[in-house]
């Protein structure tokens, strides 16, 4: 297995809590008070540290690195239909993310921080034209990529034809819809798609979509960066969910 890097504080403290196979770190020699927060889990796992200069981290990776990072296994996809199977297993309504080439690391991290935060059992991206799962992802992420299953597959419109026939409900997401996240029934099984920054969703998946939901602009400015829209949406389904308990 291909190793890779994830930087920053969060990302490698998240990566040793979740048991990911880490080969070194590396710490910058003016911060070793870094160290102290994830000794212990260094200890217990004999993993190798290494001392470098600042100028190291500031060549390899970009702001925010904080003088810490890990070389690490590159994360492993799920298969689709494993990752369809997590609800059953755990005896609860599916909710999953589909995000139909999301291409900036940045807005993909923080997509996943809050889908793991809101309970979501996977993600579902496309093997072109979208961010994979990468250094900067982890960062934007804050480490919650150690915690939620992904799978890349070819054709999201496939993988969209295998949740219908598991009768889960497709959500697409798209500005200018009249229909609103809190005047449908999100209380099912559910999968919602976000579209891409810019171009939305494209014609052939929102075909494919039982609805089109949108939130409501007050504003003069008519949207939202894709990683906050999600994150309402997202919200908004644990939210009718748990209001149901």
């Amino acid at each position: 297995m291909k190793d890779t890097w994830i930087y920053g504080l969060n990302p490698v403290l998240e990566a040793l809590k979740a048991g990911r196979d880490i080969k070194e770190i590396y710490l910058s020699s003016g911060r070793r008070e870094k160290l102290l927060q994830i000794e212990e889990h260094i200890s217990l796992r004999k993993i190798p540290v290494k001392i470098v200069d600042i100028d190291f981290f500031n060549k390899t990776f970009p702001k925010g690195h904080q003088g810490i990072a890990a070389k690490v296994s590159s994360r492993e996809y799920v298969d689709l239909y494993d990752l369809l199977d997590i609800p059953l297993k755990r005896n609860e309504l599916p909710f999953f993310l589909v995000l139909d080439c999301i291409e900036d690391p940045r807005n993909f991290g923080a997509i996943v921080r809050s889908a793991e935060a809101a309970g979501v059992h996977g993600i579902i991206i496309q093997s072109h034209r979208s961010a994979g799962v990468g250094p900067e992802v982890s960062k934007a992420s804050a480490g919650a990529v150690e915690y939620i299953p992904v799978s890349q597959v070819g054709n999201i419109k496939n993988a969209i034809s295998e949740m219908k026939e598991r009768d889960i409900t497709i959500i697409g997401a798209e500005a200018g819809s009249e229909l609103l996240p809190w005047d449908i029934d999100l209380n099912v099984p559910v999968c919602l798609v976000i579209g891409s920054e810019g171009k939305g969703l494209r014609k052939t998946v929102s075909e494919r979509c039982d609805s089109i939901i949108s939130l409501p602009m007050k504003g003069m400015i008519g949207s939202l960066n894709v990683s906050v829209a999600a994150a309402v949406l997202m919200f908004e389904i644990l939210r009718q969910r748990e209001r149901k308990k």
